[in-house]
Formats: structure tokens, sequence, C-alpha cells
């Protein structure tokens, strides 16, 4: 795979995505290096059948919402493919009936494209209907959810799994834009058979996620990945291990007994993930991901015990007493305080961090999540007192900054 000319490759994706009888789906994300980021974090299109006739939707994603248009066949999708082309994106996933393409822009602002046939047993028909149901990363029928039990042996999600299926989804989508993102601008490199992405999870439990990440990224995205779980309870080790052997990937995903805070690793983890591993557990796996300087880290926390002990230890300072006086309360202002103050390490040491709902609360209700990318940008002068001052005032002691005093240092 030889690089060509971006804007050769770029006119060659813009036929594909102007064809309203072979587009299946094409995404946009990521940014190209040295490039100021595009107004949006990921975009969307196909086409849907509307009562005025076929369209070309447009789905555009910030940081809190989606905006949706509809556009003409004709001048009016040429208008919105061209201007998409135009805008800075890293990387362009394109999905038609026969092929699917994937585009990198290099550093050298060049392209990168991968094409790979569809299976010719297995075609693919473009969804046009409007209202139908959103389409999942992770189909119902991988090997990967039947044998964590999400999924029957027929292939369909469990009623009573419903929820975990969906929460799977939705993790998938904030995985594969933060990676894609990374990969467009360099700071990962293009997974290869050699050099394949390293995935580490600390205190993996289930592994359903962990499972996930790899069926995605492996088994629909076709990269090479290496996936290492970390538990401290063998018998869970032990049972990751043993499913990875029967969906015949042990060579690729494998499990360890050993504790967040003590685990090494031979190559730096690009990706380090930490879900919703309990109270400070956390921040141990933060902590070991900023140790390896880990490009990539999502971390979705589970509780908060440590700083809430904290609050309730220690007087409330004037004014604020109406924050704590209830229990309910002071619980929900502690998972804020100990997630805005985990941040704002992660930004003093070089990351850029935004932290999202990751999955409808009603869903779960452990669903914020912690997306960290390693920018190595200095932090604003500001930033260093600004958490040193909202710890000083609440007689706090975060347990991730206290991990990694020596850094802040």
């Amino acid at each position: 795979m030889a690089a060509e000319p971006l804007l050769r490759a770029l006119t060659r994706m813009r036929g594909l995505l102007l064809d309203d009888q072979a587009l299946v789906r094409a995404v946009a994300s990521g940014r190209q290096r040295g490039q100021a980021p595009p107004p949006w974090r990921r975009v969307e299109l196909r086409y849907v059948d509307l009562k005025a006739g076929r369209r070309l939707q447009v789905t555009a994603y910030d940081d809190t919402q989606a905006h949706t248009s509809n556009h003409a066949p004709g001048d009016g999708a040429r208008a919105a493919v061209d201007g998409l082309l135009d805008l800075p994106f890293g990387n362009w996933h394109v999905e038609t009936t026969a092929e699917a393409h994937q585009l990198r822009v290099t550093k050298k602002l060049e392209a990168m494209v991968h094409t790979s046939a569809v299976d010719a047993t297995d075609p693919v028909e473009a969804e046009t209907g409007h209202d139908r149901k959103k389409p999942r990363l992770l189909p119902e029928d991988a090997p990967a959810l039947v044998a964590l039990g999400i999924s029957d042996h027929e292939g369909k999600v469990k009623p009573s799994r419903q929820a975990k299926y969906r929460q799977v989804d939705e993790f998938l989508r904030s995985l594969a834009s933060v990676v894609d993102e990374a990969i467009g601008a360099g700071r990962l490199r293009t997974p290869t058979a050699g050099e394949p992405l390293r995935i580490v999870d600390l205190g993996c439990g289930n592994a359903y996620l962990t499972f996930a990440a790899h069926a995605y990224l492996a088994g629909v995205r076709g990269l090479p990945v290496r996936l290492l779980g970390v538990d401290r309870q063998p018998q869970l080790v032990a049972r990751n291990n043993e499913i990875a052997r029967e969906l015949g990937i042990d060579d690729q995903v494998t499990f360890e007994p050993g504790d967040i805070g003590t685990a090494e690793l031979t190559d730096r983890p690009d990706v380090v993930l930490a879900l919703h591993a309990c109270d400070t557990a956390t921040d141990d796996a933060l902590a070991r991901a900023v140790t390896w300087d880990a490009p990539l880290v999502l971390a979705a926390p589970c509780c908060h015990h440590d700083i809430a002990a904290q609050l309730r230890r220690t007087p409330t300072p004037a004014p604020y007493t109406l924050l704590t006086r209830n229990g309910i309360l002071r619980e929900r202002f502690a998972d804020t305080l100990t997630d805005a103050m985990r941040a704002s390490v992660l930004r003093l040491l070089g990351y850029r961090v935004d932290v999202i709902d990751f999955v409808d609360s009603k869903h779960t209700p452990r669903n914020t999540l912690l997306r960290a990318v390693r920018t190595g940008a200095a932090p604003p002068a500001e930033a260093r007192a600004e958490l040193d001052e909202v710890a000083t005032t609440w007689g706090l002691h975060p347990r991730l900054a206290e991990l990694l005093r020596d850094r802040l240092a």
C-alpha cells in the first residue's frame, strides 16, 4: 500500500459518497497533522428515503450532541460532500455494497488507502430507511458476544442483556473515534502485523468491554491488535483466558493476574483501558498509564469512596455547606470533584481530556468516561494553581496527584 496524492484519493472517495445506490455508510474523523481541528469531532454519511425522496443524510457530532442535515441528490449532495472533503479530517472510512475503503492522511499530507472487497457470500445492502434502528458497530451474532452470554446461540441479544449491548456499542464508538483521530494526527502509528495496536485493560474483571474492543478493532476493522487484560482475581483471569481460547484469539488476547498499581509491561501500550475499576483503583490505572506515557487512555470510574470519605471528615468551607448537608448530594458532589481533579492532573501532564457520558444513565449509573489523548502540550499557567486551590479549599488529597507527585513537581 503506497502513498498517493491526497486530492486524487479524496476525488475517488467523492465519487463513492455521491453514489446513492452503492454507499452504505461513511465516517470522517480525526484531523490532519499540523492543521486546525475540523469543526466536527466526527461526521457520518448515509442515504435515507424520506417522503420527499432520497436524501444524503449528514450527521455531524461535536463534543455534546449530533447535528443532522439532509441533502437532495445533485447540487445539494455535491455541495455537502465537497464542504466535508475540504475540511482537514485525518481519516475517512467509506463502505459501499462492494468494498470498504480506509483512507488515512499521512504526516506529509498524502493519502494511504486500504481497500477490501465485501464477502460475496455475505453481501451488504444500503439501509435507507429513515426510522431504522441505530446500527451497532459490533453485530449481535459476533462470536465474542455469544461467548460472553450477551447474545444467545442464535446470535440474538438476550432481552436481559440489551443494556449491556448498548453499553458495549457506545464504548466502542468512543474508542474508535479516539483511535482514528490519534492515527490521523500521527500520535499513533498505523498498526501492522509486526507492530500491532497494543492495548492493556487494567482491572479487566469479566472483560466484556475487553473482548468487545478486540472483536471490533480486529474483527470488524481488520486492525492488528494485541490486548492484555490484568486483574487481581485469578478465577476471572482463568475464565477470560479460556474464553479467548474458545474464540481462537488467545494468540492476540491474553489475561494475567496482577495488581493495577504494580503492573509491568514488556512493550509500551498504545491504549490503556480502566473500565469500572473501583474507587482509587482508577487512580492507580491512570497513574500507570501516565508512567508508561500511553498515547490514549479511556477510564470509566466505578465509585468514588475516597473523596467522599474525605468530605465527611473535613468541615465544609463556607459558603458551600448546602452542597454536602445531604448525604446523597455529598456523594454526587464527591463523584464530580474526583473526576474533575483526575482530569486536571492529566491535563497538567500533557493530556487533552474529555469527560463524557458514554452511555445513557438509564442503561448504567456508572456512565462517565474520561477520554485522554497525550498531546504533550504545556498546560495553561494557572492550571496547577487551580487544582491546588480546589484541593486546599476542600481539604482534599486526590489520590492521582499523590501517585504522580514527582511528575507534577
